[in-house]
Parts: C-alpha cells; sequence; structure tokens
C-alpha cells in the first residue's frame, strides 16, 4: 500500500487515539477525530482552551493509532504542524457534524494541525501469518522493530520449532521474514546460543 492508503484508512476509522506529552514529561493520550486527510498529511483540530493544545506547540512531537473494523492496526509518529485557519471551511464541509459542536463564530476557538513528518507501522492481525509493513511520510524514516537472526546461528532449530507465526526460515543462518513477525520475541528467548538480537 501507499502512504495516503494508510492515511485514508485512518479517516475511515475517524476516531484514533493521540498521545503527547505533557509539561512533567508525562504522557497523555486521548480520542481525536481525524478530520480531513489531503497531500499525504492528517488534519485534526484543538481548541485553544485544552492542555492538548498547549502540548502540541511546546513539544509537536506525537504518536497516533487507530484499527479498523477488519482489524487493521495503523500506528504513527511523527511531528504535527500548526496549518493555516483557512482550512476549517474544508473540515466543516467535510464533517457537518462540526456545525452542530461548535455553531456559529464559536469555531474561532478552534486551531488547525496536521501529522506531516514522521514514520510508521501497519500492522494486519486477521489472517495467518500476520502482515506487517513501515513506512513513512514526509521527511520522516522508516524505522523498523523486531528481531535479527545473527551468524552465532547454530542451526539448532529451537526458534524454528516456537514461533507462533512460523515465520522463520531454515538457512545458514537462519532468517526472520519481517513481514510476518509479532515482535514477541520468544525466537530470542529460546535460543541457546544467543544468535538473535533486537533490532
Amino acid at each position: 500500500m501507499e502512504v495516503k492508503d494508510y492515511f485514508n484508512k485512518l479517516r475511515e476509522v475517524r476516531d484514533v487515539s493521540i498521545a503527547t506529552i505533557d509539561k512533567k514529561g508525562i504522557p497523555q493520550v486521548r480520542i481525536i477525530d481525524v478530520m480531513i486527510v489531503k497531500e499525504d498529511r492528517l488534519f485534526f483540530l484543538v481548541a485553544r482552551g485544552k492542555a492538548f493544545y498547549q502540548q502540541l506547540l511546546n513539544n509537536p512531537t506525537v504518536a497516533l493509532v487507530g484499527l479498523t473494523k477488519d482489524w487493521e492496526s495503523i500506528r504513527m509518529m511523527g511531528r504535527v504542524e500548526h496549518c493555516n485557519q483557512d482550512m476549517l471551511v474544508d473540515i466543516f464541509a467535510d464533517n457537518p457534524n462540526m456545525y452542530g459542536i461548535y455553531p456559529g463564530d464559536s469555531s474561532r476557538i478552534l486551531e488547525v494541525f496536521c501529522l506531516k513528518d514522521g514514520y510508521g507501522e501497519y500492522f494486519n492481525l486477521s489472517g495467518h501469518p500476520i502482515y506487517r509493513e513501515y513506512f513513512s511520510f514526509g521527511t520522516g524514516k522508516i524505522k523498523e522493530e523486531g528481531y535479527l537472526i545473527t551468524h552465532a546461528c547454530q542451526l539448532c532449530n529451537k526458534c524454528y520449532e516456537s514461533c507462533p507465526q512460523s515465520c522463520i526460515e531454515v538457512g545458514r543462518p537462519y532468517q526472520i521474514v519481517k513481514e510476518n513477525c509479532l515482535h514477541c520475541g520468544l525466537c530470542y528467548e529460546v535460543c541457546p546460543y544467543q544468535a538473535i538480537r533486537m533490532i
């Protein structure tokens, strides 16, 4: 899939969890509405009176996650940008329920933000084996996680036998199929030769 597909899936989900850091360094999480997706950017609104607004100004780095009805998890981390208020017109047009929440000119309390630079992970739990994919957007760089089997592998087969998703392939050394790995760490724990390391 392309990055725009991940953004559009989150727009379909609409309500996603987003995390920020408060002034004491404590993580804060809340539900936001994905208001509009445009040019590989995800737009949302924040009222200036909320602590959320101050957190975004003080530290514009966020993490968000949404889950589709088909058990597709989309997780993104990156930087948000304060956007032009002219976007409010398009946002309200695409989200007519907002007229009832902020009637008349009360919408002037709202500020537009967009997630524009970062990276993410698509994680589909609906099949066997599971499927995972990494992506980046804007100036973000892909950050992969998981495990790697090194050349210290002695071909003992313990990781192969223990993997719940059967995503380890026999070879010299054995290899983990990254797209199907749960990142559970069982292979790492059972390896008697410490040949598996965390990425």
